[in-house]
């Protein structure tokens, strides 16, 4: 008994797009995800509209070693919002990765400093960012970072334009963190690693 022709292409369709279903699923949740900007709090960086890819390796990877993933100081970082709700905006956050578990994190007079074992005296996280951010930064902040989170910031750290662990957000738990930026695929014009 042989099958009809056009249930065998109905059949095929079907494998084709349960594949390309798991394909997608499987890639985003292990090798890179894709987000959009939105808000100024990353700018002169990033701005609204540009499209991240973030990549997942580095997450997957430790997770496959049962460890913790912890991203480089400096790094931009995509992490799920710890005060999320459904409904409510910005679900996923951007931001860079100022200071780690036990470290001192102090803002006052425009700079940040970070203390630790190895700078007792304290140094500028951002020596070594290239230039980003520019912006002096605004805020009256001094805490230790708990342990298991990270200390992040926006690069538009003037007034309020950045909602970070300065301003509200508080420290950001690793097991949130998506995973590092990787690539900006938009726009065409300012594609860039980072």
């Amino acid at each position: 008994m042989q099958r009809h022709p056009a249930f065998r292409d109905v059949l095929g369709l079907i494998v084709f797009v349960v594949c390309v279903a798991v394909g997608t699923l499987f890639i985003n949740s292990f090798i890179f995800r894709t987000f959009s900007v939105v808000g100024g709090s990353m700018e002169n960086t990033m701005f609204t509209g540009d499209r991240l890819i973030v990549n997942r390796l580095p997450v997957t990877a430790a997770q496959v070693q049962n460890k913790t993933y912890v991203p480089a100081r400096g790094q931009v970082i995509v992490f799920k919002n710890p005060n999320y709700s459904i409904g409510s905006a910005d679900e996923y956050i951007v931001k860079r990765v100022i200071a780690f578990p036990s470290e001192r994190v102090v803002v006052k007079d425009g700079e940040i400093t970070v203390y630790n074992d190895e700078y007792p005296g304290g140094f500028n996280p951002d020596d070594d960012n290239n230039g980003e951010p520019g912006s002096p930064t605004s805020g009256n902040v001094d805490t230790i970072v708990p342990g298991g989170t990270l200390f992040v910031s926006g690069d538009h750290r003037e007034g309020s334009n950045s909602y970070d662990s300065r301003s509200g957000l508080g420290t950001i738990p690793f097991y949130d963190v998506v995973g590092p930026v990787g690539l900006r695929i938009w726009p065409v014009g300012d594609i860039r690693t980072f």
